[in-house]
C-alpha cells in the first residue's frame, strides 16, 4: 500500500464518439509494458504537472500528448466524482467527453502501445463482465476483481469504477452525443 504523502493527483478524458453507423464508442488505450499501470487499458490521462493549471488542463493535455486529441474540438459533458487507485495511490479526475475520432490516431508510443474504440453496447452486454481472484504483492489476502473483457484485454480497476455507472446513462442518451 502507499502512505498518504504518496498519493498523487491525475486527470483523466472519457473520450466518447459517434462512429460512421452512429455506434456510439468509448476510446480506451492499452498503455506500454512501462510504469506502474504498465499493459493495462486505461483512459488518455496522467499525473498533474505543476504548471496545469486545472484538472481540465491535465486531461486534456495528456489526451493530446498520448492520441492526439485536439482540445479545441473536445466537447466536456461532465466532470465524474474523483477516483482512487486502491493500491497505487492516485487521485484520478475524470472528465466526460464528446471528441472527433481519428483517422489513424497520432499514438505517443512512448506511453500508448494501442488505441481501441470500444462499442458501448459490447461493455453492456452481460458476457463483458467478468470477474477474477487475484492477488496483489501489498495486500495480504486475494481480492475480487470485476472487470470488462475487451478482446484479450481486461477493463479493470479505476477505469472499471470510473465507466461502469456511464454505460447505462450514455446508452440511455443523457447526453447529447
Amino acid at each position: 500500500m502507499y502512505e498518504p504523502n504518496q498519493i498523487q493527483d491525475a486527470a483523466v478524458l472519457v473520450p466518447v464518439f459517434r462512429a460512421n453507423g452512429g455506434e456510439l464508442r468509448l476510446l480506451i488505450v492499452r498503455r506500454t509494458e512501462h510504469g506502474v499501470h504498465g499493459g493495462q487499458l486505461a483512459f488518455p490521462g496522467g499525473k498533474r504537472d505543476a504548471g496545469d493549471p486545472s484538472f481540465l488542463h491535465t486531461a486534456l493535455r495528456e489526451a493530446r500528448e498520448e492520441v492526439g486529441i485536439d482540445e479545441e474540438t473536445v466537447v466536456v459533458l461532465e466532470e465524474l466524482p474523483m477516483v482512487d487507485t486502491i493500491s497505487t495511490g492516485f487521485h484520478i479526475y475524470p472528465f466526460l467527453a464528446c471528441i472527433q475520432p481519428h483517422d489513424p490516431w497520432e499514438i505517443d508510443t512512448r506511453e500508448v502501445s494501442e488505441v481501441l474504440e470500444v462499442p458501448l453496447a459490447h461493455l453492456a452486454r452481460p458476457e463483458a463482465h467478468h470477474e477474477s481472484i487475484e492477488r496483489f504483492p501489498e495486500w495480504p489476502d486475494p481480492v475480487r476483481v470485476p472487470y470488462y473483457k475487451v478482446g484479450p484485454h481486461r477493463l479493470w480497476g479505476a477505469s472499471y469504477r470510473i465507466v461502469t455507472p456511464l454505460i447505462p446513462r450514455l446508452l440511455a442518451g443523457d447526453w447529447a452525443i
